[in-house]
Formats: C-alpha cells, structure tokens, sequence
C-alpha cells in the first residue's frame, strides 16, 4: 500500500496530475518513520528521494543554523527527485515524524510512461523558478536602479540613476 493520494495531492508538483496516474504514483511510496532528533537527510549526501511529512515536524538547518520547519504535509526533495543533485541542507526530525518518500529511479520509471506528467511538472518548476528570481523588488545591497527618460523622437536617451 502507498501513500494516501489526497497527501500526493497538495503538494504544487503535483497538482495537475490526473486522479488515476496520481494514484499509481502514490502506489510507489513507501512509508519511512523517523524518531525525534533523527537525521533526514543530511547535507551533501546524494538526493535520491523526495518525502512528504504526514505527521510530525523537522527542522532545516543550511549550515548556518534553522533555516525552515517543516510539518504535516510539508515536502522537500524536488529537485533532486529530477536532477539527483546534492542535498543542501540537513533536515531533522523535530519530533517523531511520519513521511512518504519516493526514489529518484521509482519515479523516473513513472515519469517515462507518463510523460504528460513531466511536462506538468516543469510547468510548475518553472514557475517557482520564476518567483524565485523575481525576489524582493530591492535589496539594501543592490545598486541604485537606473530610470530612462524617453525623449523626443530623433533624440538620445538619457539616464538618470
């Protein structure tokens, strides 16, 4: 048995999904079980898997101290589901936390006879890597934003910072 498909459901990657393949996706979970103070993931090990938190809480740490809490129906491995990558942080578990996970491989196998999935996929990765770039409209640090005059036609145009 796998994970609960409404769990599935409420994570943004997978959303648009169609009801029947989400539930042969959730038929490739598995369960994992973590005690209190237990290592998730650790930085710097490979990303093989993505987790969903159906009970419980933890707590995400960068290396620079907690950088995020995670609880029920929190998610984290996206990227490296698709890319396999690094992880970049330590995720631990704040108490006893029940999760569902997926390999890269289960759900590359998926994907490939699915692929309108990977295409709904991407459009939601694309989107959050938008907003991402898009950041905060001005950060203390940045330098001064240039404002263009238009002028006459025929005529340069000037700036003024």
């Amino acid at each position: 048995m796998g994970a609960p498909v409404d769990l599935l459901r409420r994570v943004p990657l997978l959303a648009a999904v169609e009801d029947s393949e989400l539930t042969e996706l959730a038929d490739r979970f598995t369960e994992r079980r973590y005690d209190r103070g237990a290592p998730m993931v650790s930085r710097g090990s490979s990303g093989v898997g993505f987790f969903i938190i159906a009970e419980g809480e933890a707590s995400v740490d960068a290396g620079g101290g907690k950088l995020a809490h995670l609880g029920k129906h929190d998610f984290f491995g996206e990227v490296a589901l698709i890319d396999g990558g690094r992880r970049s942080a330590d995720i631990t578990a704040e108490t006893n936390v029940r999760a569902w996970g997926i390999s890269r491989n289960a759900f590359r196998t998926f994907v490939k006879q699915h692929p309108e999935v990977a295409w709904q996929m991407l459009e939601v990765l694309a989107a959050r890597l938008r907003a991402a770039d898009a950041g905060p409209l001005k950060s203390p640090s940045a330098p001064p934003r240039r404002h263009w005059r238009f002028s006459r036609p025929g005529r340069r145009l000037r700036s003024r910072a």
